[in-house]
């Protein structure tokens, strides 16, 4: 199964991402960290464009192809991101479930944004006004939406639990 998180920088889905691998013994791709290691590596520049997508999809694909559960983790704003995290799991014959994690209370959000540390050395997080300006594609097809404001993680990733256990 790929679970694919969604959703703008600060909504809360690389805690619900890493809280569902953990419960359930998934591979997590995170892109952050994936480009971060492609920025270290002096070999690029910025901007990476889907250079860190690339990676993941493969990686992603891998895994699944074994059987393993994977998360992917990213902001995957763009309809054509999305697409790709489908066709990888067509390509790997495995189930596929989206996940779009939002913060509807735009105080909360923009305190997430601006309170926030990066757990990723060197990793410069975006401001209020990058996230607010962000290019973010509407969905135009059925997936899961997660509200993270005013429900804890647990109670998300049991919603989420929920929902894969469904299509197992």
């Amino acid at each position: 199964m790929l679970v694919i998180f969604s959703g703008l920088p600060g909504v809360g889905k690389t805690a619900l991402a890493r809280e569902l691998a953990r419960q359930v013994g998934a591979v997590h791709l995170r892109i952050d960290a994936i480009e971060q290691a492609i920025r270290q590596s002096g070999n690029t520049r910025d901007p990476l464009d889907d250079i860190g997508y690339r990676v993941a999809y493969a990686v992603a694909e891998d895994n699944l192809r074994i059987g393993r559960t994977v998360i992917a983790d990213s902001v995957n704003p763009l309809r054509v991101t999305r697409d790709a995290w489908l066709e990888v799991a067509n390509r790997a014959h495995a189930g596929a479930i989206e996940i779009e994690v939002r913060c509807s209370d735009l105080a909360e959000h923009r305190r997430r944004v601006e309170t926030r540390v990066a757990d990723i050395p060197g990793l410069a997080l975006p401001g209020w006004a990058e996230v607010a300006a962000r290019e973010y594609d509407a969905w135009s097809r059925e997936h899961l939406v997660i509200e993270s404001a005013g429900r804890t993680i647990e109670q998300n990733v049991g919603v989420i639990r929920g929902a894969l256990s469904g299509r197992r």
